[in-house]
């Protein structure tokens, strides 16, 4: 698949972690030198800051999107390539999804499985056939990984569903299984007799 920009959704924190918050500045400097626009929400605080400046760094086109409400609390990233500003978080989800490729989710917290979760459904209803990424740094997603093998069992998501996240421990390994992948063809996945 061809990529031109990524979204990434991640923490408006670095964590307590000091990994994290290098990894995310790798992440930002490794889509600048393969060519790949990074679009994410807009701050410069946390994870968000430092992939936004990990790909600055580099020379790359970086692209927030941030709600107005957000503006006020001084957290907008002022040396971004485009700010665009939106009135609402779902419309700031819509916004980042018209603009991308693919995405990819850093350690975070609700916000950030919010906005995640919601681009995988968005696939898993044929919205779209972006691919969708963790990049499971240190472990974090282990737990969540583990969730979604548990709803698969249990029945409450079809496997070919579950192919759809795509989850690596190292940049470069996430960025080539989102290139290479292919978005499996999307059934009806509720049928009379699953009623």
């Amino acid at each position: 698949m061809k990529m031109k920009r990524i979204s990434v959704f991640c923490g408006s924190s670095s964590g307590n972690h000091r990994g994290y918050r290098e990894q995310a500045r790798l992440l930002g400097r490794t889509l600048a030198q393969q060519n790949l626009e990074l679009v994410y929400g807009g701050a410069r605080v946390g994870l968000m800051g430092a992939v936004a400046d990990g790909a600055l760094q580099e020379g790359g086109r970086v692209i927030g999107v941030l709600p107005r409400f957000l503006v006020s609390k001084e957290v907008a990233h002022e040396g971004l390539s485009e700010l665009i500003l939106v009135d609402s978080m779902h419309e700031r989800k819509t916004r980042m999804n018209e603009l991308s490729d693919g995405v990819i989710a850093l350690p975070g917290g609700f916000g950030t499985l919010e906005e995640f979760f919601e681009m995988l459904t968005w696939a898993q209803l044929g919205l779209h056939n972006k691919p969708i990424g963790i990049l499971n740094l240190d472990g974090f997603y282990d737990e969540l990984i583990r969730l979604v093998g548990k709803m698969v069992d249990h029945g409450f998501l079809k496997e070919e569903h579950r192919q759809m996240l795509l989850v690596d421990t190292e940049i470069d390994g996430l960025l080539r299984r989102m290139i290479s992948y292919a978005a499996p063809a999307v059934r009806k996945w509720i049928t009379p007799e699953s009623v």
